[in-house]
Protein backbone atom coordinates (compact mmCIF):
# COMPACT_ATOMS: atom_id res chain seq x y z
CA UNK A 1 0.00 0.00 0.00
CA UNK A 2 2.78 2.40 1.01
CA UNK A 3 4.81 1.64 -2.09
CA UNK A 4 1.77 2.19 -4.33
CA UNK A 5 1.12 5.53 -2.65
CA UNK A 6 4.71 6.72 -3.11
CA UNK A 7 4.76 5.46 -6.67
CA UNK A 8 1.61 7.47 -7.36
CA UNK A 9 3.09 10.58 -5.69
CA UNK A 10 6.30 10.23 -7.65
CA UNK A 11 4.45 9.99 -10.97
CA UNK A 12 1.99 12.81 -10.27
CA UNK A 13 4.22 15.22 -8.33
CA UNK A 14 7.81 14.79 -9.42
CA UNK A 15 7.31 16.09 -12.95
CA UNK A 16 5.15 19.16 -12.22
CA UNK A 17 7.07 20.10 -9.06
CA UNK A 18 10.45 19.75 -10.76
CA UNK A 19 9.23 22.01 -13.57
CA UNK A 20 7.91 24.50 -11.02
CA UNK A 21 11.23 24.47 -9.16
CA UNK A 22 13.03 25.30 -12.41
CA UNK A 23 10.53 27.90 -13.64
CA UNK A 24 12.61 30.89 -14.71
CA UNK A 25 10.68 33.61 -12.86
CA UNK A 26 10.39 31.67 -9.60
CA UNK A 27 14.04 30.70 -9.82
CA UNK A 28 14.99 34.34 -10.36
CA UNK A 29 12.96 35.43 -7.33
CA UNK A 30 14.53 32.70 -5.20
CA UNK A 31 18.10 33.50 -6.28
CA UNK A 32 17.53 37.23 -6.11
CA UNK A 33 16.14 37.05 -2.58
CA UNK A 34 18.87 34.66 -1.44
CA UNK A 35 21.46 37.14 -2.72
CA UNK A 36 20.15 39.72 -0.23
CA UNK A 37 20.63 37.44 2.79
CA UNK A 38 24.10 38.81 3.72
CA UNK A 39 22.67 42.34 3.80
CA UNK A 40 19.70 41.17 5.84
CA UNK A 41 21.94 39.40 8.36
CA UNK A 42 24.28 42.38 8.73
CA UNK A 43 21.35 44.79 8.99
CA UNK A 44 19.73 42.57 11.61
CA UNK A 45 22.83 42.55 13.79
CA UNK A 46 23.03 46.35 13.65
CA UNK A 47 19.38 46.38 14.70
CA UNK A 48 20.41 44.38 17.79
CA UNK A 49 23.09 47.00 18.48
CA UNK A 50 20.54 49.77 17.98
CA UNK A 51 18.16 48.11 20.49
CA UNK A 52 20.40 45.89 22.67
CA UNK A 53 18.84 43.41 25.12
CA UNK A 54 20.00 45.43 28.14
CA UNK A 55 18.22 47.19 30.97
CA UNK A 56 16.22 50.20 29.69
CA UNK A 57 17.25 52.12 32.82
CA UNK A 58 20.94 51.52 32.10
CA UNK A 59 20.57 52.47 28.42
CA UNK A 60 18.78 55.66 29.37
CA UNK A 61 21.41 56.54 31.96
CA UNK A 62 24.16 56.58 29.33
CA UNK A 63 21.94 58.21 26.69
CA UNK A 64 22.56 55.17 24.48
CA UNK A 65 19.84 55.93 21.93
CA UNK A 66 21.24 59.34 20.96
CA UNK A 67 24.95 58.55 21.30
CA UNK A 68 25.05 55.13 19.65
CA UNK A 69 21.63 53.70 18.83
CA UNK A 70 20.71 56.18 16.10
CA UNK A 71 23.95 55.52 14.21
CA UNK A 72 23.51 51.75 14.44
CA UNK A 73 19.89 52.14 13.32
CA UNK A 74 21.10 54.07 10.27
CA UNK A 75 23.09 51.02 9.09
CA UNK A 76 19.94 48.92 9.51
CA UNK A 77 17.90 51.41 7.46
CA UNK A 78 20.49 51.54 4.67
CA UNK A 79 20.80 47.76 4.38
CA UNK A 80 17.71 45.79 5.36
CA UNK A 81 15.67 49.00 5.32
CA UNK A 82 16.11 49.36 1.54
CA UNK A 83 16.16 45.65 0.73
CA UNK A 84 13.71 46.04 -2.19
CA UNK A 85 16.32 48.08 -4.08
CA UNK A 86 18.86 45.27 -4.00
CA UNK A 87 16.26 42.54 -4.56
CA UNK A 88 14.90 44.28 -7.67
CA UNK A 89 18.34 44.45 -9.26
CA UNK A 90 19.24 40.86 -8.32
CA UNK A 91 15.97 39.35 -9.54
CA UNK A 92 16.25 41.14 -12.89
CA UNK A 93 19.89 40.05 -13.16
CA UNK A 94 19.15 36.35 -12.60
CA UNK A 95 16.07 36.35 -14.85
CA UNK A 96 18.05 37.99 -17.66
CA UNK A 97 20.87 35.44 -17.29
CA UNK A 98 18.32 32.63 -17.63
CA UNK A 99 17.37 34.12 -21.03
CA UNK A 100 21.05 34.61 -21.99
CA UNK A 101 20.59 38.37 -21.80
CA UNK A 102 23.01 40.82 -20.23
CA UNK A 103 22.35 40.71 -16.50
CA UNK A 104 23.91 44.08 -15.70
CA UNK A 105 21.81 45.93 -18.31
CA UNK A 106 18.65 44.19 -17.08
CA UNK A 107 19.41 44.89 -13.42
CA UNK A 108 20.18 48.54 -14.13
CA UNK A 109 17.00 49.00 -16.17
CA UNK A 110 14.88 47.37 -13.46
CA UNK A 111 16.52 49.55 -10.82
CA UNK A 112 15.85 52.73 -12.79
CA UNK A 113 12.21 51.75 -13.26
CA UNK A 114 11.89 50.85 -9.58
CA UNK A 115 13.34 54.19 -8.44
CA UNK A 116 10.97 56.05 -10.76
CA UNK A 117 8.07 54.60 -8.78
CA UNK A 118 9.46 56.28 -5.64
CA UNK A 119 8.13 59.76 -6.42
CA UNK A 120 10.29 62.25 -4.42
CA UNK A 121 8.91 65.06 -2.30
CA UNK A 122 10.18 68.66 -2.16
CA UNK A 123 10.61 69.52 1.51
CA UNK A 124 12.27 71.98 3.84
CA UNK A 125 14.26 70.24 6.56
CA UNK A 126 17.12 70.83 8.97
CA UNK A 127 20.24 68.70 8.73
CA UNK A 128 22.09 67.56 11.85
CA UNK A 129 24.42 70.31 13.17
CA UNK A 130 23.19 72.70 10.43
CA UNK A 131 22.49 76.32 11.35
CA UNK A 132 19.77 76.92 8.76
CA UNK A 133 17.07 74.75 7.20
CA UNK A 134 17.65 73.21 3.78
CA UNK A 135 15.24 72.77 0.89
CA UNK A 136 15.49 69.83 -1.49
CA UNK A 137 14.05 66.66 -2.96
CA UNK A 138 13.62 63.75 -0.56
CA UNK A 139 12.89 60.14 -1.56
CA UNK A 140 10.52 58.46 0.95
CA UNK A 141 11.95 55.20 2.28
CA UNK A 142 8.59 53.49 2.87
CA UNK A 143 8.64 51.52 -0.38
CA UNK A 144 12.40 50.99 -0.54
CA UNK A 145 12.15 48.30 2.10
CA UNK A 146 10.04 45.18 2.33
CA UNK A 147 6.83 47.06 1.44
CA UNK A 148 8.26 47.56 -2.06
CA UNK A 149 9.24 43.94 -2.65
CA UNK A 150 6.13 42.96 -4.59
CA UNK A 151 6.47 46.02 -6.79
CA UNK A 152 10.17 45.34 -7.26
CA UNK A 153 9.47 41.78 -8.41
CA UNK A 154 6.87 42.89 -10.96
CA UNK A 155 9.11 45.70 -12.21
CA UNK A 156 12.07 43.32 -12.58
CA UNK A 157 9.91 40.94 -14.63
CA UNK A 158 8.65 43.83 -16.77
CA UNK A 159 12.13 45.18 -17.45
CA UNK A 160 13.61 41.81 -18.42
CA UNK A 161 10.67 40.72 -20.56
CA UNK A 162 10.84 44.07 -22.36
CA UNK A 163 14.54 43.55 -23.04
CA UNK A 164 13.84 40.04 -24.30
CA UNK A 165 10.98 41.18 -26.54
CA UNK A 166 13.04 43.93 -28.16
CA UNK A 167 16.03 41.66 -28.69
CA UNK A 168 13.99 38.73 -30.12
CA UNK A 169 12.27 41.09 -32.55
CA UNK A 170 15.57 42.80 -33.42
CA UNK A 171 14.31 46.18 -32.21
CA UNK A 172 17.76 47.14 -30.98
CA UNK A 173 20.73 49.16 -32.15
CA UNK A 174 23.50 46.83 -33.27
CA UNK A 175 27.00 48.27 -33.23
CA UNK A 176 29.62 47.17 -35.80
CA UNK A 177 32.30 44.62 -35.00
CA UNK A 178 35.24 46.00 -33.09
CA UNK A 179 33.15 48.15 -30.78
CA UNK A 180 33.86 47.29 -27.11
CA UNK A 181 31.37 44.81 -25.68
CA UNK A 182 30.23 47.13 -22.90
CA UNK A 183 29.45 49.88 -25.40
CA UNK A 184 27.54 47.47 -27.64
CA UNK A 185 25.43 46.23 -24.74
CA UNK A 186 24.61 49.80 -23.73
CA UNK A 187 23.29 50.68 -27.19
CA UNK A 188 21.38 47.38 -27.41
CA UNK A 189 19.41 48.32 -24.33
CA UNK A 190 18.67 51.89 -25.47
CA UNK A 191 15.25 51.30 -27.09
CA UNK A 192 14.01 48.95 -24.30
CA UNK A 193 15.15 51.54 -21.75
CA UNK A 194 13.20 54.29 -23.51
CA UNK A 195 10.08 52.10 -23.59
CA UNK A 196 10.31 51.07 -19.91
CA UNK A 197 11.05 54.61 -18.69
CA UNK A 198 8.14 56.10 -20.67
CA UNK A 199 5.70 53.44 -19.42
CA UNK A 200 6.76 53.85 -15.79
CA UNK A 201 6.66 57.64 -16.13
CA UNK A 202 3.09 57.54 -17.42
CA UNK A 203 1.91 55.10 -14.75
CA UNK A 204 3.73 56.41 -11.67
CA UNK A 205 4.32 60.12 -12.31
CA UNK A 206 1.81 61.31 -14.91
CA UNK A 207 -1.20 59.35 -13.63
CA UNK A 208 0.10 59.06 -10.04
CA UNK A 209 -0.62 55.36 -9.68
CA UNK A 210 1.16 53.87 -6.64
CA UNK A 211 1.98 50.33 -7.74
CA UNK A 212 3.50 49.48 -4.36
CA UNK A 213 0.41 50.48 -2.41
CA UNK A 214 -1.81 48.61 -4.88
CA UNK A 215 0.23 45.38 -4.76
CA UNK A 216 0.65 45.48 -0.99
CA UNK A 217 -3.11 45.87 -0.59
CA UNK A 218 -3.69 43.05 -3.08
CA UNK A 219 -1.36 40.65 -1.24
CA UNK A 220 -2.29 41.78 2.27
CA UNK A 221 -4.71 38.85 2.85
CA UNK A 222 -1.92 36.45 1.83
CA UNK A 223 0.49 38.19 4.22
CA UNK A 224 -2.05 37.82 7.02
CA UNK A 225 -2.53 34.15 6.17
CA UNK A 226 1.22 33.43 6.27
CA UNK A 227 1.31 35.08 9.70
CA UNK A 228 -1.63 32.98 10.94
CA UNK A 229 -1.14 29.56 12.62
CA UNK A 230 -3.12 27.91 9.80
CA UNK A 231 -0.77 29.45 7.24
CA UNK A 232 2.28 28.30 9.21
CA UNK A 233 0.96 24.73 9.31
CA UNK A 234 0.21 24.74 5.58
CA UNK A 235 3.74 25.93 4.78
CA UNK A 236 5.33 23.34 7.10
CA UNK A 237 3.15 20.59 5.65
CA UNK A 238 3.93 21.49 2.03
CA UNK A 239 7.68 21.75 2.62
CA UNK A 240 7.95 18.43 4.47
CA UNK A 241 5.55 16.68 2.09
CA UNK A 242 7.59 17.72 -0.92
CA UNK A 243 10.82 16.66 0.80
CA UNK A 244 9.22 13.30 1.59
CA UNK A 245 8.56 12.86 -2.13
CA UNK A 246 12.17 13.67 -3.00
CA UNK A 247 11.59 17.31 -3.95
CA UNK A 248 13.43 20.22 -2.29
CA UNK A 249 10.46 21.71 -0.44
CA UNK A 250 12.15 24.88 0.77
CA UNK A 251 13.37 25.72 -2.75
CA UNK A 252 9.80 25.68 -4.09
CA UNK A 253 7.72 27.01 -1.20
CA UNK A 254 10.43 29.45 -0.12
CA UNK A 255 10.48 31.05 -3.58
CA UNK A 256 6.89 32.15 -3.03
CA UNK A 257 6.92 32.73 0.73
CA UNK A 258 10.30 34.44 1.22
CA UNK A 259 9.18 37.95 0.12
CA UNK A 260 6.30 37.71 2.60
CA UNK A 261 8.60 36.37 5.34
CA UNK A 262 10.89 39.33 4.76
CA UNK A 263 7.97 41.78 5.01
CA UNK A 264 6.97 40.27 8.37
CA UNK A 265 10.56 40.37 9.63
CA UNK A 266 11.06 43.96 8.47
CA UNK A 267 7.89 45.05 10.25
CA UNK A 268 9.17 43.43 13.44
CA UNK A 269 12.54 45.12 13.04
CA UNK A 270 10.89 48.52 12.58
CA UNK A 271 8.71 47.92 15.65
CA UNK A 272 11.75 46.90 17.72
CA UNK A 273 13.63 50.00 16.58
CA UNK A 274 10.62 52.12 17.59
CA UNK A 275 10.75 50.62 21.09
CA UNK A 276 7.74 48.28 20.90
CA UNK A 277 7.64 45.73 23.72
CA UNK A 278 5.58 43.21 21.71
CA UNK A 279 6.40 42.79 18.03
CA UNK A 280 3.49 42.48 15.55
CA UNK A 281 4.37 39.29 13.64
CA UNK A 282 5.21 35.67 14.43
CA UNK A 283 5.47 33.83 11.09
CA UNK A 284 8.68 35.40 9.72
CA UNK A 285 11.40 33.14 8.30
CA UNK A 286 13.58 32.98 11.47
CA UNK A 287 10.57 31.52 13.28
CA UNK A 288 10.79 28.48 11.00
CA UNK A 289 14.57 28.31 11.06
CA UNK A 290 15.07 28.31 14.83
CA UNK A 291 11.89 26.82 16.28
CA UNK A 292 10.71 24.40 13.57
CA UNK A 293 13.63 23.36 11.36
CA UNK A 294 15.91 22.48 14.28
CA UNK A 295 18.62 20.32 12.75
CA UNK A 296 17.13 20.95 9.30
CA UNK A 297 13.79 20.47 7.54
CA UNK A 298 11.56 18.03 9.41
CA UNK A 299 13.06 18.96 12.80
CA UNK A 300 15.38 15.99 12.34
CA UNK A 301 17.54 16.79 15.38
CA UNK A 302 15.38 14.34 17.38
CA UNK A 303 15.92 11.60 14.81
CA UNK A 304 19.65 12.32 14.79
CA UNK A 305 19.86 11.88 18.57
CA UNK A 306 18.11 8.51 18.32
CA UNK A 307 20.37 7.39 15.48
CA UNK A 308 23.55 8.07 17.45
CA UNK A 309 22.45 5.48 20.05
CA UNK A 310 20.81 3.06 17.61
CA UNK A 311 21.16 -0.73 17.76
CA UNK A 312 21.40 -0.74 13.97
CA UNK A 313 24.97 -0.45 12.73
CA UNK A 314 23.79 1.42 9.65
CA UNK A 315 21.79 4.01 11.58
CA UNK A 316 24.41 4.39 14.29
CA UNK A 317 27.24 4.94 11.80
CA UNK A 318 25.19 7.44 9.79
CA UNK A 319 24.08 9.19 12.97
CA UNK A 320 27.65 9.74 14.14
CA UNK A 321 28.72 11.01 10.73
CA UNK A 322 25.70 13.33 10.45
CA UNK A 323 25.83 14.59 14.05
CA UNK A 324 28.07 17.61 13.46
CA UNK A 325 26.33 18.76 10.23
CA UNK A 326 22.97 18.25 11.97
CA UNK A 327 23.93 20.52 14.85
CA UNK A 328 24.53 23.21 12.23
CA UNK A 329 21.16 22.48 10.50
CA UNK A 330 22.55 20.52 7.56
CA UNK A 331 20.46 17.36 7.32
CA UNK A 332 20.85 16.18 3.72
CA UNK A 333 22.97 13.23 4.98
CA UNK A 334 19.99 12.05 7.04
CA UNK A 335 17.32 12.80 4.42
CA UNK A 336 19.15 10.94 1.67
CA UNK A 337 21.21 8.50 3.74
CA UNK A 338 18.63 7.10 6.15
CA UNK A 339 16.66 7.66 3.85
CA UNK A 340 13.65 9.71 4.92
CA UNK A 341 12.21 10.45 1.49
CA UNK A 342 9.84 7.74 0.26
CA UNK A 343 10.34 5.91 3.57
CA UNK A 344 6.97 4.83 5.04
CA UNK A 345 8.51 4.40 8.51
CA UNK A 346 9.82 7.96 8.87
CA UNK A 347 7.66 10.19 6.70
CA UNK A 348 4.91 10.55 9.33
CA UNK A 349 7.21 11.87 12.11
CA UNK A 350 9.13 13.91 9.52
CA UNK A 351 5.88 15.84 8.94
CA UNK A 352 4.35 15.54 12.42
CA UNK A 353 7.33 16.72 14.49
CA UNK A 354 7.71 20.15 12.82
CA UNK A 355 3.94 20.70 12.76
CA UNK A 356 3.85 20.05 16.52
CA UNK A 357 6.80 22.31 17.30
CA UNK A 358 5.33 24.97 15.00
CA UNK A 359 2.05 25.03 16.90
CA UNK A 360 3.73 25.03 20.31
CA UNK A 361 6.14 27.79 19.34
CA UNK A 362 3.45 29.88 17.66
CA UNK A 363 1.16 29.88 20.68
CA UNK A 364 4.09 30.45 23.07
CA UNK A 365 4.89 33.63 21.14
CA UNK A 366 1.23 34.58 20.76
CA UNK A 367 0.91 34.38 24.55
CA UNK A 368 4.10 36.49 24.89
CA UNK A 369 5.83 33.69 26.78
CA UNK A 370 8.70 33.97 24.28
CA UNK A 371 9.79 37.03 22.30
CA UNK A 372 8.99 37.13 18.61
CA UNK A 373 11.77 37.07 16.01
CA UNK A 374 13.29 40.31 14.79
CA UNK A 375 16.71 39.27 13.48
CA UNK A 376 17.94 37.03 10.67
CA UNK A 377 20.87 35.09 12.15
CA UNK A 378 23.06 32.87 9.91
CA UNK A 379 21.16 29.60 9.40
CA UNK A 380 24.23 27.49 10.20
CA UNK A 381 24.24 28.57 13.87
CA UNK A 382 23.24 25.83 16.33
CA UNK A 383 19.54 26.13 17.20
CA UNK A 384 19.75 27.63 20.72
CA UNK A 385 22.27 30.29 19.64
CA UNK A 386 20.27 31.21 16.55
CA UNK A 387 17.03 31.43 18.54
CA UNK A 388 18.68 33.64 21.16
CA UNK A 389 19.95 36.06 18.52
CA UNK A 390 16.75 35.99 16.43
CA UNK A 391 14.65 37.03 19.45
CA UNK A 392 17.01 39.87 20.42
CA UNK A 393 18.52 37.98 23.33
CA UNK A 394 15.57 36.18 24.93
CA UNK A 395 16.74 33.24 27.09
CA UNK A 396 13.20 31.85 27.03
CA UNK A 397 13.71 31.18 23.32
CA UNK A 398 16.65 28.91 24.17
CA UNK A 399 14.46 26.97 26.60
CA UNK A 400 11.76 26.63 23.93
CA UNK A 401 14.31 25.22 21.47
CA UNK A 402 15.34 22.51 23.93
CA UNK A 403 11.67 21.70 24.61
CA UNK A 404 11.11 21.38 20.86
CA UNK A 405 14.14 19.10 20.53
CA UNK A 406 12.70 16.87 23.26
CA UNK A 407 9.29 16.83 21.54
CA UNK A 408 10.92 15.98 18.22
CA UNK A 409 12.79 13.07 19.81
CA UNK A 410 9.62 11.72 21.44
CA UNK A 411 7.61 11.93 18.20
CA UNK A 412 10.33 10.20 16.15
CA UNK A 413 10.96 7.48 18.77
CA UNK A 414 8.18 4.91 18.06
CA UNK A 415 8.57 5.20 14.28
CA UNK A 416 12.34 5.05 14.59
CA UNK A 417 12.18 1.87 16.70
CA UNK A 418 10.06 0.16 14.04
CA UNK A 419 12.52 1.13 11.33
CA UNK A 420 15.46 0.18 13.53
CA UNK A 421 13.94 -3.26 14.20
CA UNK A 422 13.62 -3.84 10.45
CA UNK A 423 17.24 -2.84 9.77
CA UNK A 424 18.61 -4.88 12.68
CA UNK A 425 16.83 -7.96 11.34
CA UNK A 426 18.26 -7.32 7.86
CA UNK A 427 21.76 -6.79 9.25
CA UNK A 428 21.52 -10.03 11.25
CA UNK A 429 20.37 -11.94 8.18
CA UNK A 430 23.23 -10.51 6.09
CA UNK A 431 25.74 -11.48 8.81
CA UNK A 432 24.41 -15.03 8.88
CA UNK A 433 24.66 -15.27 5.09
CA UNK A 434 28.26 -14.05 5.16
CA UNK A 435 29.11 -16.53 7.91
CA UNK A 436 27.51 -19.37 5.93
CA UNK A 437 29.58 -18.48 2.87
Amino acid sequence: MGNNFFSFMEKTLMGPMSKLANQKHLLAVRNGMISTIPLTIVGSFFLILASPPLSPTFLKSIDYANKYGMNFALVFRLSMGIIAVFATYNIAYYLAKSYNLDGVSAGTLALVAFMMTQVPLFLEFTLKNAAEPTKGWVVPMNNLGSAGLFGGIIIAFFAVETLRFFKEHRLVIRMPDGVPEAVGRSFESLFPTIFVVVVVYLVSIHFGFDIHKFLYGFFKPLISLVNHPAGVIVIVFLITFLWACGIHGVAIIGSVARPIWLILLDQNGAALEAGAKVLPNIGAEPFYQWFIWIGGSGCTIGLLILMVFSKSKQLKSLGRIALLPGIFNINEPIIFGTPIMLNPFLIIPFMLAPITTALLSYFAMAANMVSRVSTLAPWTFPGPIGAYLATNGDFRAVILVFINIAISTIIYFPFFKLYEKKLVAEEKLNSEKKAAN
